[in-house]
């Protein structure tokens, strides 16, 4: 097998959402694969500032905090980014919120908040860095992968409405972008995650031995399997992964039916 297939070496990366959970994941499993480097976003700046830090351990890691979540805070960051780069090999489109309430009382506030940010801001930000995508696009295939959930798959007991919806629309709005920009040579694929211990997912995190009881794997998602996946889609060796979308559950979703 050639030695390169799943190297990231020299390719430039941007993780939305990348100070901690999965988006740190992956900022991490691409740094360990050798990015040259890794630029990171989140809203609170003095997290995203810190997590730059420590994953400077592993590589070079910028901080861009912003909030993805309106146009205007896009085009904030895709203005800092591109004072620092002129080409864009991997985007992540990981960012993502939650809302929990019962179908009775369940707010509009609950709705926008939850879908501006995880169906929205992907097609946005994407949209708004075709320039620097396109511009890698002419070496090799460049890479957009938005990161979904089993929850846009299966149904979860919770009543997390605008979560769930979100997550299938941007299941469906790969496959569309995927169609779209594959005549750019940008390749468009999705992750939907099962358990990881997070911030979103505190199940998993503060309680992981019950939630993985729950699991036919038997265990909660490890970093390395949620690097591994990103890798494989961010890599040489996903470039025919084309509108797909990787689940990375443990057969949960399988279990639900």
């Amino acid at each position: 097998m050639d030695e390169g297939l799943f190297s990231l070496q020299g390719r430039v990366a941007l993780v939305t959402g990348g100070s901690r959970g999965i988006g740190r994941m992956i900022a991490a499993g691409f740094l360990e694969q050798g990015a040259r480097a890794v630029y990171i976003t989140a809203r609170k700046a003095a997290e995203c500032d810190e997590a730059a830090r420590e994953l400077s351990t592993l590589g070079t890691c910028v901080s861009i905090p912003g909030d993805v979540s309106t146009v205007d805070g896009i085009n904030a960051l895709v203005a800092a980014y591109t004072a620092r780069e002129g080409a864009l090999d991997i985007l992540v489109n990981n960012a993502g919120a939650a809302w929990g309430e019962a179908y009775d009382s369940f707010p509009e506030s609950g709705w926008d908040k939850v879908v501006d940010l995880n169906l929205k801001a992907p097609f946005f930000l994407t949209q708004a860095l075709s320039a620097p995508l396109r511009a890698a696009a002419q070496a090799r295939p460049a890479k957009v992968i938005n990161i979904a959930s089993i929850d846009g798959l299966s149904v979860n007991p919770q009543e997390t409405y605008s979560y769930a919806a979100s997550k299938a629309g941007l299941i469906h709005l790969t496959r569309r972008m995927a169609l779209r920009l594959i005549d750019d040579n940008i390749v468009v694929s999705a992750i939907a995650p099962g358990a990881f211990a997070s911030r979103m997912n505190k199940d998993a995190r503060d309680h992981a031995e019950e939630t993985a009881a729950r699991i036919p794997a038997r265990r909660i998602g490890r970093d390395d399997d949620m690097a591994g996946a990103a890798i494989y889609l961010a890599s040489r060796a996903g470039d025919y992964v084309v509108g797909a979308t990787l689940v990375v559950d443990g057969a949960v979703s399988l279990q639900r039916g």
